[in-house]
């Protein structure tokens, strides 16, 4: 596996093959993208809403968008933050004293579905704590939504443990907070 930083092209566009192949992985999570609802039809996920998706998410200071290729292809995404990604202040979680003040955290992994159950998703995680570990972070953390058992799963399996529960603004978006020690 071959994991590279997004490059964005001119004007900040994504090359056409590129948004193409990123379209149909995250198309092939129909299951993720319906409980998470970041797509309003995920049974119809355009190519000009993922790009807007990664846009917002580089847009966010300390964000990085990971690609992950294998033969060639692009099997997966990670997107990184270098910071919580909620508010700032002394007593907002990101703040100076907060629990998550010095962890970055996983906004996003996904792998394409095609590729499941293949341990890519495991080694795409592997190669963002290796990257955080090598600039000293003591830990990582991410959220996930606390119905969404397969992430659970995974996340649990690869050695990550509960630290948090945080209510929804919306009835069933209550989330789980995990976070590994590297």
């Amino acid at each position: 596996m071959i994991v590279e930083p997004l490059e964005l092209g001119e004007e900040g566009a994504l090359p056409g093959p590129l948004l193409t192949e990123l379209t149909e992985l995250y198309a092939s999570n129909r299951e993720f993208q319906q409980l998470t609802g970041a797509f309003p039809d995920p049974d119809d996920i355009r190519p000009e809403q993922v790009a807007t998706s990664l846009a917002d998410e580089l847009s966010r200071p300390g964000a990085e968008v990971l690609l992950a290729r294998s033969d060639g292809r692009v099997i997966g995404v990670a997107v990184t933050l270098a910071h919580h990604p909620g508010p700032a202040g002394p007593d907002g979680p990101d703040g100076p004293d907060g629990p998550e003040a010095s962890d970055p955290w996983i906004g996003l992994l996904m792998v394409h579905a095609r590729d499941h159950r293949m341990g890519f998703g495991r080694e795409l995680a592997e190669i963002v704590e290796k990257r955080y570990r090598e600039r000293g972070r003591a830990g990582v953390r991410l959220s996930v939504l606390a119905g969404d058992r397969r992430a659970l799963t995974f996340w649990r399996a690869i050695g990550y443990r509960e630290v948090d529960r945080r209510r929804g603004r919306e009835p069933g978006r209550d989330r789980v907070v995990l976070r590994k020690a590297l």
